[in-house]
């Protein structure tokens, strides 16, 4: 008989918490397996159990309803598992074996067919460890031969799914916005937590101002036929790679709508994952070989937005799973989530390229406090020239310069061995963190011109931002100084004149400036910098 015909639904037990840590205890149990297994392995997500029985992994479903997934009911846990391995059959039927309903039998449970169904699990072959795509990464082992079988073994499942008007509508941008939209919805609640505000705005601005400055790109890309049904959930953990075989399992069964995607929305799971685990080589390498191979050069026209999309979404997943009451460790799903949403905030101002940000102005403009909020927002380290100069003449960072070693600290000389090691330092730091914030006045043109010729030759991206105020205001700002046990730079009150006059005015940036008033508090200053930045990578 079909196994749906043999449901007797009591929705008491998917409700009842002290049910589910019975079958939970029950399905951890090596004895309550036929096979016999020697021990279980448990693990569980926001949504799922996962027990491994070697040589068997079973799979079963939370009562939990997410809006954009529903496992309320014994019934519609079920049907998800019976389209979980419909589903992954197309990519490794060898993997899942069926549906197993596990039995209720008085107060405990049953494999065999006695009694009533209490819950449904996905019965799968175990992989042996040692061969994800996330351990072989750990052991340096993915390079050009990995990522090659990966796109050879997509790009056979893509040619094999036949694309079609219900499926290619989740390609057009108002459709695509339902997904978004929801996960700012979803996220809402975290801001000021795992996501902070001013980061929250600008992924938001980002997002939907790239569907309206590229409308025609969504639209081309359904008529390219890059929209399928495609696997949804493709990231380093669910990719197995051992001599002989490739595969690529747990594809989204859950929401149709999140596997009617775009070809380049799901590689860039898989890049995005890359960048997090800090190899953009290879995330770069994956999407530049596949749009070679899959003759879609446009792919990297909306990679990046499609990775921040990526990164936002594991943040919110990261932000649920610390509220689950199971959850044996909330503070690293936190932290996870707080790098995930940083990561997203990356793709907006910089793309998946590395980037100098520069927080340069007049003095008393407030540039360190910014630089340094923002080096929080993105996670990039913060280099200031005030730091630099007082390490090398080996003056305490808070303890303002003697007189009568200013000339000494302030020369022409000093000066400029501290804009080298400031654009040195700062290009070493890029290549580790994927950015980095430089603090300092850069008031001079031959300073600028420096750090402009040394990234053109690291093939590096640079912006600069002008922080602006008016003089009554760096008046106060340098008065308040004297009373500041905290203040690193020597720059005071009296000073303001003679740096005034010797500041050159940065109209030789010209598209590489970004002005910015800084009369307003920090956080709408940072927030402020975040947008223009964002508003630069949509032109």
């Amino acid at each position: 008989m079909d196994l749906a015909g043999r449901i007797r639904e009591k929705p008491a037990f998917a409700e009842d918490r002290q049910f589910q840590k019975r079958l939970v205890s029950f399905l951890e149990s090596p004895a309550s397996y036929p096979h016999g297994p020697r021990e279980v392995r448990s693990i569980q997500t926001h949504i799922s159990w996962v027990f491994t029985a070697s040589p068997f992994v079973f799979k079963v479903k939370k009562a939990v309803n997410f809006g954009f997934l529903d496992f309320s009911s014994l019934e519609k846990r079920r049907h998800f598992c019976q389209r979980e391995v419909e589903l992954n059959r197309r990519l490794c039927p060898e993997v899942y074996l069926g549906v197993v309903p596990i039995y209720r039998t008085g107060s405990d449970f049953s494999f065999e067919a006695e009694g009533e169904i209490a819950e449904y699990s996905v019965k799968m072959r175990e992989l042996p460890g040692g061969w994800f795509l996330s351990e072989l990464l750990a052991k340096k082992l993915v390079g050009e031969t990995e990522i090659n079988r990966v796109i050879s073994c997509l790009h056979r499942f893509y040619e094999s799914q036949t694309p079609s008007p219900p499926i290619e509508e989740w390609g057009m941008p108002e459709k695509l916005k339902l997904s978004t939209d929801e996960n700012f919805t979803q996220v809402e609640s975290f801001v000021g937590k795992t996501i902070t505000p001013a980061t929250f705005e600008a992924i938001g601005h980002f997002t939907s101002s790239f569907y309206i400055a590229n409308e025609k790109l969504f639209r081309d890309r359904i008529r390219q036929y890059r929209i399928r049904d495609c696997h949804g959930d493709l990231h380093l953990d669910h990719i197995h790679l051992t001599p002989e075989s490739t595969t690529i399992f747990d594809c989204i069964e859950f929401n149709d709508r999140f596997r009617f995607i775009d070809i380049a929305n799901d590689l860039a799971f898989l890049a995005m994952d890359f960048d997090f685990e800090g190899r953009s080589d290879l995330g770069n390498l994956l999407l530049q070989t596949a749009a070679r191979e899959f003759g879609d050069p446009e792919m990297l026209d909306v990679s990046d937005f499609y990775k921040c999309y990526r990164a936002f979404v594991r943040g919110k997943v990261e932000s649920l799973q610390a509220l689950e009451t199971e959850t044996a460790n909330p503070e690293e799903h936190i932290k996870q989530a707080v790098r995930y949403f940083r990561l997203a905030l990356r793709y907006t101002v910089s793309d998946s390229e590395p980037l100098v940000l520069v927080v340069m102005g007049r003095v008393g403009a407030g540039k360190t406090t910014v630089a340094r909020q923002l080096g929080v927002e993105l996670g990039w380290p913060v280099f200031s020239s005030d730091q630099i100069r007082k390490t090398m003449a080996g003056i305490p960072l808070t303890e303002r310069t003697a007189t009568d070693r200013r000339r000494e600290v302030y020369s022409e000389q000093m000066t400029e061995q501290t804009y080298k090691q400031l654009v040195e330092h700062g290009l070493a730091a890029v290549e580790i963190h994927g950015g980095v914030v430089l603090d300092a006045t850069f008031s001079s043109r031959a300073h600028r011109e420096l750090l402009c010729k040394e990234c053109e030759n690291a093939r590096v991206g640079f912006q600069f931002v002008e922080l602006d105020v008016d003089l009554r205001e760096m008046e106060r700002r340098l008065r308040a100084r004297n009373k500041s046990t905290g203040e690193i730079s020597d720059a005071r009150l009296e000073d303001l004149e003679k740096l005034n006059a010797a500041y050159e005015p940065p109209s030789d940036l010209a598209t590489d400036l970004i002005e910015i008033s800084a009369k307003n508090d920090v956080s709408d200053i940072v927030k402020a910098v975040l947008l223009r930045l964002t508003e630069k990578q949509l032109r």
